[in-house]
């Protein structure tokens, strides 16, 4: 048996009642200890604790705390340990398997608890795990220490209410670790490894490959992932949608798959800009010159032309939807975009300021029109959307994808993607995430086209990043990493 074979087993049993406390303990620290030479370096630092109180008024816990932590009583940073009750007689978790800020603070774990990504992690943890069937809770802000555990994962988990009285507060991060065997391990070896990875232990060769991988399954789990289907059901049930995400990552293309494939090319599609104008998407006054003679009349706009072919399931497809001022072109029109009651058959109707060119000056907006808009979030000369927009529109996010980047089979790509996506998940803050760029800027059909997307393309973006100062917390990292990639670029240009 492996020490982490051991150590889910002990973990998911918890403290069963005719077991000796001392024994128990000594297999715990034994398991934990093993961890090293097996899992990863022996020399890495690492601090051990282990109390499995007798007594079942206090709390017993074991795991491990920061190296420099006393050998016993309170202490700072972030820990990875797991809390065991009585197991005799229960079907539930035995244990609950955390991570926790030490009573003392959050020194000397600062830099770990306090960075961007650390948050982001224990999401795409929480990701990782759920689609293996296991629930995992984590704070939005893992340095709140003032916030409590939520009463819905209290009342989930009775039977650890001892753990979330005395502890609750210094919780982030908490996992019921099933009875299954193989679950039970693949739990403990997700939280394992991404405490290991955090605190920069290195995993030995004969666990690497395992380590990278599942560091990699991590990485496709810091954003959800959204496909041209999901997409089309969202389309469908919401009829207004709006596709939003960082530069590079696809969304202009997969919009045009959805009204090839999914709309049989029905559909049409236009770009916003600041030029576009009420006159030009719902409808305007405009010059006619037929016949030699000038005369004025009202010609319909881009939302009209739609309307009036949507008979059958239509798409309109609005690209950059929010490099326009929203509310003036859309004018009266946004009042009719209420899905609900166009789905009841209870579609508003508006009447325009003049009477269109067929004589009618009514407009209603048919269950058979479809509205996709695309939006550059990192653009920041475009208009904020307001919220009478955002409310009429359902909102979903296409990030980066590292799947996409490794199945093109170029190892400089995946290695330069993900050094770039770690750096931006790790370190930006909220309002910078939005600016990492997307996997389109990484695809190439051989290394020579990949120098070139990296030149002339990726490192002007990031320089741009930079000159603008738009970066925040992350601007060292990102010139390190410009650096690196010149170096990258240089290196091949000479072999070659």
């Amino acid at each position: 048996m492996t020490a982490l074979n051991e150590l889910a087993s002990l973990v998911r049993e918890g403290l069963p009642e005719k077991t000796n406390r001392d024994e128990l303990g000594k297999r715990c620290r034994d398991a934990l200890e093993g961890i090293f030479g097996e899992r990863y370096q022996a020399r890495a630092p690492h601090g051990i604790r282990v109390v499995l109180m007798p007594s079942d008024d206090n709390v017993s816990f074991a795991g491990f705390v920061h190296p420099d932590s006393p050998s016993s009583g309170a202490y700072g940073g972030t820990s990875l340990i797991w809390f065991p009750i009585s197991s005799d007689g229960e079907s539930g978790p035995a244990s609950l398997l955390t991570l926790v800020c030490g009573t003392r603070g959050l020194s000397p774990d600062e830099q770990i608890l306090g960075r961007p990504g650390h948050a982001r992690n224990l999401r795409a943890l929480r990701r990782y795990l759920s689609k293996q069937g296991v629930s995992v809770w984590s704070k939005y802000d893992p340095t709140n220490l003032s916030q409590p555990l939520p009463e819905t994962v209290r009342r989930q988990y009775p039977g650890f209410a001892s753990v979330f009285s005395r502890y609750g507060s210094f919780i982030y991060c908490a996992a019921p670790v099933p009875r299954d065997p193989e679950k039970a391990e693949r739990v403990v070896a997700a939280f394992l490894d991404l405490y290991a990875w955090e605190r920069g232990w290195s995993p030995l060769k004969a666990a690497s490959n395992e380590v990278e991988a599942y560091l990699g399954a991590l990485r496709a789990n810091l954003f959800e992932r959204v496909d041209r289907h999901s997409l089309v059901d969202l389309l469908y049930e919401r009829q207004f949608v709006i596709l939003e995400g960082p530069p590079g990552t696809g969304k202009t293309r997969m919009a045009r798959e959805v009204l090839e494939q999914d709309f049989a090319g029905h559909g049409m599609t236009v770009q916003f800009h600041p030029a576009v104008t009420y006159e030009t998407f719902v409808a305007g006054i405009s010059p006619d010159v037929s016949n030699s003679n000038l005369r004025f009349g009202v010609s319909p706009g881009w939302l009209i032309q739609a309307v009036r072919q949507a008979s059958s399931k239509f798409l309109l497809h609005i690209d950059e939807i929010n490099r326009a001022d929203l509310g003036r072109v859309l004018g009266e029109a946004i009042y009719l975009f209420e899905c609900g009651e166009i789905r009841k058959g209870e579609g508003r109707r508006v009447t325009l300021p003049q009477s269109l060119d067929d004589g009618t000056r009514e407009l209603t907006i048919p269950e058979n029109l479809y509205i996709l808009g695309t939006m550059n979030s990192a653009d920041r000369s475009i208009a904020i959307l307001d919220l009478a927009v955002r409310r009429r529109f359902a909102f979903i996010a296409l990030w980066p994808d590292i799947k996409v980047v490794a199945e093109q089979n170029l190892p400089l790509a995946t290695e330069a993607f993900a050094q770039l996506q770690d750096l931006f998940t790790q370190y930006a803050p909220e309002e910078a995430l939005v600016l990492m760029p997307g996997h389109s800027y990484f695809l190439a059909t051989s290394e020579e086209e990949l120098l070139n997307r990296f030149r002339y393309e990726l490192l002007p973006l990031l320089n741009e990043y930079l000159q603008e100062g738009r970066l925040g917390s992350c601007e060292s990292e990102v010139h390190a990493y410009v650096d690196w990639l010149e170096g990258q670029i240089a290196q091949r240009a000479a072999r070659n």
